[in-house]
């Protein structure tokens, strides 16, 4: 499979205007036990309650039965199952997921290969979201880059309005049609697209959006903001402005850097009439326009108005002076991420701690943190991981103590049991500040 699909990686990438007419015989039996091995066994199943470990104990029987259903047009995939999550940071307020069936996730997984091999050969530098060899820190850093080294004087903050709900399937399809000539290929796409959600029981017919949670919707998600906001800004906002300005894109979240106040604002306003017209439309709370950077941060010491911050990918951006006296940008977790990773451990531990020996879910603990430290442990937000290492101690010394009307275990007691049992203490994984500047 990885060669014949570089071979369609190869193609894309020599030839921009090529349609590709002939891809959807990559999916076969072959392709697809791969795709099945891929998948990750501890998910939740969708509504037909088969689980990944079920699929796989008469594989090639349902293979070869999802085959003959594809060629001959007869495949329905099933409604997604909706669940919900909280969002960040909004205890009162979620988010709803999509699960698919495994079968569809293998439809899905294929699907996303094929398009992936197309299209990130034609997708920009600036676009870090759900992309192979990419991720949040990446997209961080560039705009550390950016602001410390161009003169950025400004940060337009955007928010795009419950994107993923309300994505045209219309623009999208004519999206793909730029590279896709393929009939089975795309009509394969509209039936994963239309497939419905069950929500409380209830069946909801999809119009419009890609629902959260499958394997193909943030592949679908960077296809259509490739050419409704990416292009755009390169080949006729960026024609406009005065001064310098730059995107960076994480899936649907993003930032313009710029030099001027005019480009910022100019930005926010032609993005709205240009969103209008693929139905996409952006918040007015959480979308704005801050000043930030060198000249704002130099401005400040002089006695003027302290510079504003943003936030952006679980961090909060600010200007700050480096321990040499200069200007430097920070990041910092943000209050509401930090508020909700402090949340989800309670919630863990109130669960765990009277079901399962504190030895038996210390490792599990020990992970967490890991993982903690490993997304923002970045330069400059050591306090942060501080904070949140010490109010994890103290969650679970609390825990301990509720399994028992009686106080089980005291500070002391507790301290000693750390120090036969470390916690993970913080540290940077990701250094920013490699070269200081004026």
């Amino acid at each position: 499979m990885k060669n014949k699909l570089d071979l369609i990686t190869e193609k894309a990438r020599n030839n921009k205007r090529l349609k590709f007419t002939s891809l959807i015989h990559h999916i076969n039996e072959a392709n697809l036990v791969k795709c099945y091995q891929e998948l990750k066994r501890n998910r939740a199943s969708g509504i037909d309650n088969v689980t990944v470990e079920e699929y796989g104990r008469n594989l090639k029987e349902n293979i070869n039965n999802l085959l003959i259903r594809l060629k001959t047009k007869s495949y329905k995939p099933q409604p997604v199952k909706r669940v919900y999550i909280p969002k960040p940071g909004k205890r009162d307020e979620k988010r709803g997921l999509g699960l698919p069936t495994v079968e569809d996730k293998l439809v899905q997984l294929m699907v996303k290969k094929i398009l992936e091999a197309i299209y990130e050969t034609d997708f920009l530098e600036t676009s870090y979201g759900f992309r192979p060899n990419r991720n949040c820190i990446q997209a961080v850093y560039k705009i550390n880059q950016e602001v410390m080294k161009k003169p950025i004087n400004f940060i337009a903050e955007v928010d795009i309005r419950k994107f993923f709900d309300t994505l045209s399937h219309y623009w999208l399809q004519r999206c793909l049609e730029e590279r896709i000539a393929d009939p089975n290929l795309m009509w394969l796409v509209r039936q994963i697209l239309k497939a419905g959600v069950i929500d409380n029981g209830k069946y909801q017919v999809n119009d419009q959006g890609a629902m959260q949670g499958g394997n193909l919707s943030p592949l679908l998600a960077n296809i259509y903001l490739h050419y409704v906001l990416d292009l755009w800004f390169e080949k006729e906002f960026k024609l406009q402005t005065k001064g310098y300005v730059q995107l960076i894109k994480y899936c649907d979240d993003f930032v313009v850097c710029c030099e001027s106040e005019q480009d910022a604002k100019g930005f926010l306003e032609q993005l709205e009439e240009r969103f209008s017209k693929f139905g996409l439309s952006v918040s007015p709370d959480k979308t704005k326009v801050v000043k930030f950077g060198r000249k704002a941060w130099q401005l400040w010491k002089k006695g003027g108005e302290k510079p504003q911050t943003f936030d952006f990918l679980g961090f909060t951006h600010y200007c700050g002076t480096s321990r040499n006296g200069y200007f430097s940008m920070v990041h910092k977790t943000s209050k509401k991420n930090l508020n909700r990773k402090v949340q989800e451990i309670k919630e863990w531990v109130k669960v765990v701690k009277n079901s399962r020996p504190l030895k038996e879910w210390w490792p599990v603990l020990k992970a967490k943190l890991i993982g903690h430290y490993g997304y923002f442990g970045i330069s400059g937000n050591y306090r942060s991981l501080q904070q949140f290492y010490y109010l994890v101690k103290r969650i679970i010394f609390k825990g301990i103590n509720r399994r028992s009307q009686r106080k089980s275990m005291t500070w002391e007691v507790f301290q000693q049991y750390l120090q036969w049992n470390p916690l993970p203490v913080p540290r940077i994984y990701h250094p920013l500040y490699k070269t200081t500047s004026k």
